[in-house]
């Protein structure tokens, strides 16, 4: 088994699984959510090529492996919060700690900036990775440990997930020069009869705006899904397609 795919929180859902006997306890036990905890099982069962657990009526029992691994590896999990509760507390001046915040590409330019300069000044020795996340495994990476920090939507996360409002953005139409339905402003008739771009990273599902749209009973015509907005603002420079942006 490779180490580097499993972490120490993955290892505490192990844990509690076996000692709670199933997934709903667990969550409920570790704060998190049903689907959280079933991602990371799903990411065990992965790095173990093993199922892990078996369900026998209301139970999950769990297979032979587990019952081998099980108390070696409760013992290393005791030495290691005992390790962790004599350490110093966080010192940000003096730390080589690497942060991996999760963040949308037409954010980075927005966060990195300000963000490596204030480090350069409080924390020289932190260094930074931004990575593309997931929506729907934000939760269940940032309990896992495989993310520090995601500055996204809000969306609705466990209690145990910290969240803070941190901006509020306004969206844009973009269009090219001398779109004909576009005059410096554009109302929502003439914008709902345009087609339009939607940016995601998934292959399917509504874009923030549509969502907004629907609210209000309303749709608009996707003749694009793309990944990137550079390739989007591409796009619209040459083609009567409009595209909302933050």
């Amino acid at each position: 088994m490779n180490l580097s795919r499993v972490d120490l929180n993955l290892l505490v859902v192990l844990d509690t699984i076996c000692t709670e006997g199933g997934i709903t306890k667990a969550a409920d036990k570790l704060h998190l959510t049903q689907p959280a905890v079933s991602h990371a099982l799903a990411r065990l069962r992965d790095a173990f090529d093993d199922p892990l657990f078996e369900r026998q009526g209301q139970r999950m029992v769990p297979t032979p492996l587990v019952q081998r691994l099980i108390e070696p590896l409760r013992d290393s999990l005791r030495s290691i919060g005992a390790l962790l509760n004599d350490t110093q507390t966080f010192e940000p001046s003096t730390s080589n700690r690497r942060f991996v915040i999760g963040l949308r590409d037409f954010m980075e330019s927005t966060v990195m900036p300000p963000l490596m300069r204030a480090l350069a000044r409080e924390a020289p020795g932190i260094s930074v990775s931004s990575v593309r996340a997931n929506r729907r495994a934000l939760e269940s990476e940032l309990a896992a440990g495989t993310l520090d920090l995601a500055i996204d939507v809000l969306l609705p996360v466990a209690d145990e997930v910290r969240v803070r409002h941190i901006s509020v953005d306004r969206l844009a139409v973009v269009a090219r020069q001398g779109h004909p339905a576009v005059d410096g402003a554009i109302d929502l008739e003439a914008y709902l009869a345009q087609r339009h771009i939607v940016v995601s990273s998934r292959r399917l599902g509504p874009g923030l705006d549509d969502l907004e749209l629907r609210r209000l009973g309303l749709q608009r015509k996707i003749a694009l899904r793309c990944q990137f907005y550079f390739a989007a603002c591409r796009t619209v420079s040459e083609t009567d397609l409009l595209l909302t942006m933050p």
